[in-house]
This record gives structure tokens, sequence and C-alpha cells, in this order.
């Protein structure tokens, strides 16, 4: 710390007036609480400066203490010794590895008469605290990565319907240099959130430390201030870069300022000179954005002197880490359990896993084109995964049971024997029901429906339900459940007997109108 002066401005104004009134230099000492020796010093300096009481109303402080220790000849209102250019050595301490006492060796080795490293250092936090608040943080750079969505959205126009939809802006700030990206998608999901992610490190073309998101349910399932749960997929594609995820305390908007203030610039920039253009898709909205960006990232900043685009490429991007060979692809990660059937199920389709595992929770990674499983780690079973078409099931033939299988009970003739039980029709809803499925066995799970729902009706009503449901195509639990739904609505109950009019041979009076 540089040398502070023992004395403030008010207290030599005091010993001033004290000394005018004849005081002597011990008593003002004792009065002022300072030795005699620095009272004799002041007094000394102000009568060689020509100071006497009263002080003239105009004698401002600063012009007080120039003139007291201005030494005689030395020109005032300007430094004597050599100055640095304080923006350049601001954005040298970005730099790894940079401290103030090396950039204070090496401006003396370039200017032997320079100042003393108190002084450069009190020197250098005046200059930043005259600067912006968002520049005063000190950043390293390659360390931090600010993300977050800005709480103002895009407006799209569906080009068939007409309607306005709105997507989300995602904004990515890197600390060091204040280089700001952005892009618009559709949701805050997990699924736009991650792929923003590597769009955005691709973009800047490499992986800082540490990500500092803000609490939203795509990237923290569970916000604390000690230990917060990053969302699995999300702590995926961290583990992906290497790069350590370290979200914002709650509530605590200045952990993340760097982004705020991006964010804001982002809704100036991009909003603001985009709000007059009328959009149609998110590509047009991005190619659209790209020119907004340029112009941010290349304007000069006015404290430092640099742009963000010049502190990136010189300082930010040669502290960041590769970029891994491949980007990530997104995958949604997911519990599930192995049913009767050995098939989890996964966006309403089934996948096939070894039968051994009936009943087992294994862990299901899907991506955009494949089906992953996993039982303690280990991966069990790979599939494509599937998005439309009749067939539903996904199914191995290898994780088909053999004869001697662990769950051999569950078969084609045991459902059509709980089936018959309860009367023909529903034997022959049951044989619909396996014969329409590539193999049996995915049939059972649609199979226990049925029959669960039948649990409570009479055979009667069971067995009307079931000839209904094979007369009309309904082979699936939903469709049998919505039958039995419609008809209780209707003002059938499922413990009447049937009526004789609802027999399916009979035509009804509606024939004949």
């Amino acid at each position: 710390m540089p040398a502070k002066r023992e004395m403030s401005m008010r207290q030599i104004r005091l010993m001033l007036r004290l000394a005018g009134e004849g005081v002597s230099a011990r008593e003002i000492g004792r009065t002022v609480n300072v030795a005699r020796s620095t009272i004799q010093d002041y007094l000394g300096r102000a009568k060689a400066a020509g100071l006497t009481w009263p002080l003239p109303d105009e004698l401002t402080d600063d012009v007080l203490q120039t003139r007291l220790f201005t030494k005689a000849g030395a020109k005032t209102g300007f430094r004597r010794r050599p100055e640095p250019d304080w923006a350049v050595l601001l954005c040298e301490l970005k730099r790894p590895g940079v401290t103030l006492h090396l950039l204070w060796e090496e401006y003396r080795a370039s200017h032997p008469a320079g100042y003393g490293y108190s002084r450069f250092c009190d020197l250098m936090r005046g200059f930043q605290k005259r600067m912006s608040p968002v520049m005063r943080q000190e950043h390293v750079a390659g360390d931090k990565l600010f993300v977050d969505y800005s709480g103002k959205k895009v407006p799209f126009i569906d080009r068939m319907t007409g309607e306005i939809r709105e997507a989300e802006l995602f904004v990515g700030v890197l600390g060091a240099s204040s280089y700001t990206y952005a892009e618009v998608t559709w949701t805050q999901q997990k699924a736009d959130w991650i792929r923003s992610h590597v769009r955005l490190l691709r973009h800047i073309g490499g992986v800082p430390r540490l990500l500092v998101p803000d609490n939203l349910k795509a990237g923290v399932n569970k916000a604390s201030f000690y230990d917060p749960e990053i969302n699995r997929s999300y702590g995926m594609m961290a583990a992906h870069y290497s790069v350590g995820v370290l979200p914002a305390r709650p509530r605590k908007p200045r952990d993340k300022a760097k982004v705020e203030a991006g964010v804001r610039l982002a809704q100036t920039y991009i909003l603001g000179r985009l709000r007059n253009q009328t959009f149609f898709s998110l590509d047009d909205a991005n190619r659209a954005i790209l020119p907004a960006l340029e112009v941010l990232n290349g304007k000069v900043m006015r404290r430092i002197g640099v742009s963000r685009r010049h502190l990136l490429e010189t300082i930010e991007r040669p502290a960041l880490q590769p970029l891994p060979e491949e980007d990530y692809e997104y995958a949604d990660w997911c519990l599930a359990r192995v049913n009767i059937d050995y098939h989890v199920e996964y966006d309403g389709y089934f996948y096939s896993v070894p039968h051994a595992l009936i009943g087992q929770q294994v862990d299901l990674r899907a991506t955009e084109r494949g089906i992953e499983i996993f039982h303690r780690g280990q991966r069990i079973a790979t599939h494509q995964r599937r998005y439309g078409g009749v067939t539903r099931h996904g199914t191995t033939p290898d994780h088909m049971p053999s004869s001697h299988r662990h769950y051999a009970e569950w078969t084609p003739e045991r459902f059509q024997r709980w089936g018959s039980a309860i009367g023909p029709q529903t034997e022959g809803l049951i044989i619909a029901i396996l014969a329409r499925r590539a193999h049996p066995e995915q049939g059972f799970r649609s199979c226990l429906g049925v029959l669960r729902l039948y649990r409570d009706l009479e055979p009667a009503y069971a067995e009307m339900v079931s000839a209904h449901a094979v007369a009309i195509g309904a082979f699936s639990y939903k469709s049998i459940s919505a039958i039995i739904i419609n008809r209780t609505a209707n003002g059938v109950s499922a413990n009447a007997e049937p009526a004789v009019t609802d027999h399916s041979n009979l035509r009804g009076r509606d024939y004949y109108h």
C-alpha cells in the first residue's frame, strides 16, 4: 500500500488556525494527536509555501495539498513520472498467471525512474474504479463462460396459420473478454439448452474452465447454496467437454453480472435492431442475428480502448481448452423399469432388453438416432430410435426368452385361458391382440391391461365389450378402455345384463330411418 499522509486536510487547517493564534507546536500536537516533529514539518512547509491563517476562501483541499507537498520548481498539474497505458495493463492482467507485481516489474524495467510498487498499485486501482461496474470485475482469461436466457422473446409468424409464436433468446458471455454470443431457440427445455451450448463452444473455438448458468430446470435439478444438483443430461454434456458447472447462487444476480450485462447488450444490439423485421423460421432469425453480433463484438469499448473480438483473439482464446474431436450429441437420460414383456418404454415406443432383467430398473439414453440401455453402468442393449409406423416395438431376437427362460409362465396360451374363463368373445379378443404383434410377447402388456379392466365387470358385459372391440378393430388397451367409459357415460351399467336389442345380429330402429 502507498504511504498515507500523517495528517488529514481537516487537521492541517486546524493546525494552521492554532498556529495563527500563537499556540505552540507541542500544544498543537496534543490537540490533533500528532507528534510535535510532524507539526513542525508541516508548519515549515506552510511557511515555505507562503500560507498563513486565515486561508483564502477559494483555497480548496486539492490546491492546499499541492502547495504544501510540491517541491519548489516542480510543475503542478503534471505527473513527474512516466505514465503506463493503464488500459493495456488491465487487459494484460486478465491473462492467466499475470499479477500486478509482474506488470510493475516490466514497467520499471522500461522506466527505471517510474512509480514505486505501492504507488503503481494505487494508480491501477484508481483506474479500475473509474470504469463501469461490469468491467471492474476481474475475470481470468479462459476461466468462466456465463450463460442464460434473455427475458424478452423474439416473435415469429406461422406461414400457414398466420399465428404469432415466440422464441427464446440464448446468450453466452466470456468472463475476461466479454465476448458475446446469442441465438434463438424455440424453448428453454433440455434439448435446446444443451444444443445451444454445443453451438456456443464451437463458435468461440474452445472450452473454458467453468460454465456459470442460472438455476433453470434444464441445467439444475435442485438449486442449493452448498450442493446444487446438476441435471444429468447437462452433466454428461459438461463431462464430454471436460468443463465444470458452477451454478450461480439462488437469488444472487451479482454472481452472473457479466451475463446480465450481456443480456442487456444483446437486447439493445439484437432485439432493438431487429424489431422491425418479420421472421418465419429460426434459421432466418439466427442469420439476421450474426451481423448484429459482429457490430457488438467489433465495437471498441470506451474504457479499455479495444473490442471484445480483439480480447477474444489475443487473450481469451489462447487460454481456452481445445474442443474435442466431435461435438456432443444431445442425449436424454431417464430411468425405466423392465416390464414382463422384457421391453422398456420411451416416448410411446418399446425397446427390448435381455429377458433376465424383467422387473429390474435400467438407465435409458435417448439420442435423435438411437436408444441405449444400461444396467449398473454396463450397456445391455442398443436400438435404432423409432418415430413412426405401425410397429411400436423394437425387439432384438437375442433378447427373447428361450425354453429355459425364468418367466416361462407368461405364455400366449395362458392369456387365452384367462380370456376363455370370461367367455368366447374375450378369448377371441385376446387371440386377435396377440396375433397383431410381430412377436406374441409384445402383446402381453395389452392383454394384462384388458384383463385388468374386466376385473370389475360382469362377464356378460365384458363379453359385449369384447365383441364390439373385435367388430371395430380396437385391439389396444386405450381403445377398449374408451369403449367401457363411453358406454358407461351413455347410461349402460357395467354390471347390467345386455339388452336384447344390443345383439350384433339385430339392425335396430335406426336402420329404418
